[in-house]
Protein backbone atom coordinates (compact mmCIF):
# COMPACT_ATOMS: atom_id res chain seq x y z
CA UNK A 1 0.00 0.00 0.00
CA UNK A 2 1.64 2.92 -1.12
CA UNK A 3 1.48 6.31 0.88
CA UNK A 4 -0.68 7.95 -1.29
CA UNK A 5 -3.25 4.92 -0.76
CA UNK A 6 -2.90 5.39 2.97
CA UNK A 7 -3.69 9.19 2.56
CA UNK A 8 -6.54 8.54 0.55
CA UNK A 9 -7.46 5.67 2.42
CA UNK A 10 -7.57 3.54 -1.28
CA UNK A 11 -7.32 -0.18 -0.89
CA UNK A 12 -6.51 -2.18 -4.74
CA UNK A 13 -8.43 -5.16 -3.49
CA UNK A 14 -11.62 -5.50 -4.24
CA UNK A 15 -12.26 -8.07 -1.28
CA UNK A 16 -11.37 -5.72 0.95
CA UNK A 17 -12.98 -2.96 -0.46
CA UNK A 18 -16.84 -2.76 1.47
CA UNK A 19 -17.57 -0.92 -1.85
CA UNK A 20 -18.10 -3.85 -3.75
CA UNK A 21 -20.77 -6.22 -3.86
CA UNK A 22 -20.50 -10.07 -3.33
CA UNK A 23 -19.32 -10.10 -7.41
CA UNK A 24 -16.41 -7.87 -7.22
CA UNK A 25 -18.09 -5.41 -9.09
CA UNK A 26 -18.88 -1.74 -7.98
CA UNK A 27 -21.43 -1.13 -5.93
CA UNK A 28 -23.35 2.19 -5.22
CA UNK A 29 -20.80 3.80 -2.74
CA UNK A 30 -17.65 2.94 -5.47
CA UNK A 31 -19.62 4.35 -7.91
CA UNK A 32 -20.23 7.29 -5.63
CA UNK A 33 -16.92 6.88 -4.99
CA UNK A 34 -15.51 7.47 -8.32
CA UNK A 35 -17.72 10.56 -9.16
CA UNK A 36 -16.54 11.98 -5.93
CA UNK A 37 -13.59 13.44 -7.89
CA UNK A 38 -15.51 15.15 -9.93
CA UNK A 39 -18.18 16.93 -8.07
CA UNK A 40 -14.97 18.30 -5.70
CA UNK A 41 -13.54 19.69 -8.95
CA UNK A 42 -17.14 21.19 -9.86
CA UNK A 43 -17.73 22.86 -6.02
CA UNK A 44 -14.48 24.52 -6.23
CA UNK A 45 -15.04 26.19 -9.38
CA UNK A 46 -18.30 27.52 -7.99
CA UNK A 47 -17.16 29.06 -5.18
CA UNK A 48 -14.03 30.13 -7.40
CA UNK A 49 -15.64 31.47 -10.40
CA UNK A 50 -19.32 31.36 -10.60
CA UNK A 51 -20.16 32.67 -7.19
CA UNK A 52 -17.98 36.02 -7.33
CA UNK A 53 -18.81 36.94 -10.70
CA UNK A 54 -22.63 36.77 -10.00
CA UNK A 55 -21.81 38.41 -7.27
CA UNK A 56 -20.32 41.21 -9.18
CA UNK A 57 -22.94 41.01 -11.83
CA UNK A 58 -25.40 41.99 -9.59
CA UNK A 59 -23.43 45.22 -8.34
CA UNK A 60 -23.33 46.23 -12.30
CA UNK A 61 -26.63 45.78 -12.40
CA UNK A 62 -27.73 47.79 -9.12
CA UNK A 63 -25.44 50.60 -10.06
CA UNK A 64 -26.68 50.80 -13.41
CA UNK A 65 -30.59 50.79 -12.18
CA UNK A 66 -29.67 53.78 -9.80
CA UNK A 67 -28.19 55.93 -12.31
CA UNK A 68 -29.80 59.70 -12.48
CA UNK A 69 -29.13 62.75 -13.67
CA UNK A 70 -26.20 64.65 -12.65
CA UNK A 71 -24.01 61.53 -12.07
CA UNK A 72 -20.04 61.13 -13.12
CA UNK A 73 -19.17 58.03 -14.97
CA UNK A 74 -17.38 56.56 -17.05
CA UNK A 75 -17.59 54.92 -19.59
CA UNK A 76 -16.25 51.25 -20.81
CA UNK A 77 -14.30 52.89 -23.68
CA UNK A 78 -12.89 55.64 -20.70
CA UNK A 79 -15.18 58.61 -22.06
CA UNK A 80 -16.03 60.67 -18.81
CA UNK A 81 -18.77 62.47 -18.77
CA UNK A 82 -22.04 63.92 -16.72
CA UNK A 83 -25.66 62.03 -17.39
CA UNK A 84 -28.18 64.71 -18.66
CA UNK A 85 -30.94 62.36 -19.81
CA UNK A 86 -32.27 58.81 -18.83
CA UNK A 87 -34.22 56.79 -20.78
CA UNK A 88 -34.86 53.05 -21.23
CA UNK A 89 -31.52 51.72 -22.07
CA UNK A 90 -29.72 54.73 -23.61
CA UNK A 91 -28.10 57.53 -21.53
CA UNK A 92 -27.74 60.85 -22.57
CA UNK A 93 -23.89 62.85 -21.60
CA UNK A 94 -22.66 66.05 -21.07
CA UNK A 95 -18.52 65.52 -22.46
CA UNK A 96 -15.92 68.26 -22.18
CA UNK A 97 -15.61 71.89 -21.84
CA UNK A 98 -18.29 72.36 -24.26
CA UNK A 99 -20.95 70.00 -22.76
CA UNK A 100 -21.16 68.26 -26.01
CA UNK A 101 -24.11 65.66 -25.62
CA UNK A 102 -23.37 62.18 -26.66
CA UNK A 103 -25.43 59.52 -26.58
CA UNK A 104 -24.56 55.86 -25.16
CA UNK A 105 -25.59 52.67 -24.27
CA UNK A 106 -26.61 52.33 -20.43
CA UNK A 107 -24.58 48.94 -20.56
CA UNK A 108 -21.59 50.59 -21.82
CA UNK A 109 -20.99 52.63 -18.45
CA UNK A 110 -18.15 51.08 -16.42
CA UNK A 111 -18.55 52.83 -12.81
CA UNK A 112 -20.40 56.17 -11.26
CA UNK A 113 -16.96 58.33 -10.13
CA UNK A 114 -17.65 59.60 -6.94
CA UNK A 115 -16.72 63.61 -8.20
CA UNK A 116 -19.52 65.75 -7.24
CA UNK A 117 -21.30 68.14 -9.68
CA UNK A 118 -20.43 71.26 -7.71
CA UNK A 119 -17.04 70.27 -8.34
CA UNK A 120 -16.54 68.94 -12.03
CA UNK A 121 -15.64 72.04 -13.32
CA UNK A 122 -12.80 72.33 -10.45
CA UNK A 123 -12.22 68.75 -11.95
CA UNK A 124 -11.81 67.94 -15.56
CA UNK A 125 -9.91 71.90 -15.47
Amino acid sequence: MSFLDALLGITTAYAENPATNAGGEPGILGTLLAFSPMLLVFVIFYFMMLRPQRKKDKQVKEMLNNLKNGDRICTIGGIYGTITGLKDDTVTLAVGNQDTHMVVARWAIRSVEEVSVENDAEALN
